[in-house]
């Protein structure tokens, strides 16, 4: 199912994630950051989009679901590192789990209480029950992959053009940074060795700032 090509994804993508949590503090692993927490606030925040009221209608949003859905895969991956963690041997684990996966719940709400309950029952992420809300979302390992290095190369683009001092401009040409990013993650080759650095080099020559 998974090859040295997933591996190396995993690892680039467990580099990023360590590179955005510097930010919010240099020593961020061994400060004990409840990341299983904010994992399973997401799952709620994904419930409302795919729709529970049975008692109004609702419709689900599948575009804000799998936004959710890559926004705990931010969290889930901050909450594998330990203070000891090798990104190699995060990835190698990783992989181990979901060796011989094979889909669990089918329905989206399913998938995501799930992956709540060990959240909240364990205090950690389950790689394997994130990979069942996943496929259930519609989503596979390719657009995960892209939307994940796309909205973390985002995040640190906004950081680095006054996203904290309040002088980011969110919108620029009448269309919100999201809808810039979506085109450029459509016209850009994830294979390319340096995939996160041309989005962030595309976005910068998008931007007026």
């Amino acid at each position: 199912m998974f090859d040295s090509h997933h591996r190396q994804a995993f690892v680039n993508m467990l580099q990023l994630q360590d590179k955005m949590n510097c930010k919010v503090h240099p020593e961020w692993v061994s400060q004990g950051f409840a990341w299983y927490r904010a994992a399973w606030i997401e799952c709620a925040e994904l419930m409302d989009h795919q729709g529970y009221k049975w008692w109004k209608k609702q419709q689900a949003d599948v575009r804000q679901v799998q936004l959710e859905v890559i926004d705990i895969w931010h969290f889930g991956m901050s909450a594998l590192f330990q203070p000891d963690s090798d990104v190699e041997a995060l990835a190698d684990g990783i992989l181990a789990e979901l060796e011989g996966w094979q889909p669990g719940a089918r329905d989206v709400l399913t998938a995501t209480e799930a992956l709540a309950e060990h959240c909240l029952t364990h205090r950690a992420f389950s790689v394997a029950l994130f990979w069942d809300l996943l496929v259930a979302a519609g989503l596979d390992f390719d657009q995960l992959y892209k939307q994940y290095i796309g909205k973390n190369v985002l995040n640190f683009f906004r950081q680095d053009n006054g996203y904290k001092a309040g002088t980011y401009q969110k919108t620029w040409a009448g269309r919100e940074d999201n809808e810039h990013l979506s085109d450029i993650l459509d016209t850009l080759d994830a294979g390319s060795d340096d995939f996160a650095g041309q989005v962030y080099q595309t976005l910068q020559s998008r931007y007026p700032g």
